[in-house]
């Protein structure tokens, strides 16, 4: 006497539903993430109560040994303006100054008068009090 159940469970894993969960924590982690890019440079920024988050476009660092650096690449400061104009393509320009806390103020202002000849906003980067 042959007995069979009418009711056959399968043994199947179905990896669906996991792969939608899976795809939605990824969109929902990419959305709420940080798209700031850090400059690579060491600089001693000066620190600030009120914070602002610009989208960086062109990133211009000045080091304690007043060395400039335009998108992390060794600029001179006669060559300064050169290189900033061939980064500031569009209209939307965003100039970000990673400026040491020691450099003179003369230096900050040098960087600021091209960037705003160049018709780019001027954003100085700070570290939270």
């Amino acid at each position: 006497m042959a007995l069979k159940s009418k009711h056959n469970v399968e043994p199947m894993f179905s990896m669906s539903s996991m792969t939608d969960i899976i795809f939605l924590l990824l969109v929902f982690f990419m959305l709420t993430s940080s798209f700031i890019t850090p400059s690579g440079l060491p600089v001693n920024l000066p620190t600030s109560k009120s914070s602002t988050v610009e989208l960086q476009k062109v990133s211009v660092t000045i080091t304690k040994e007043l060395d400039y650096y335009v998108n992390d690449k060794k600029v001179s400061r006669a060559l300064l303006e050169g290189e900033l104009k061939s980064k500031l393509t569009d209209k939307e320009g965003v100039v970000v100054l990673h400026i040491d806390s020691s450099v003179p103020t003369e230096h900050l202002v040098h960087v600021a008068d091209i960037a705003t000849r160049l018709e780019a906003k001027v954003s100085i980067a700070t570290k939270p009090k």
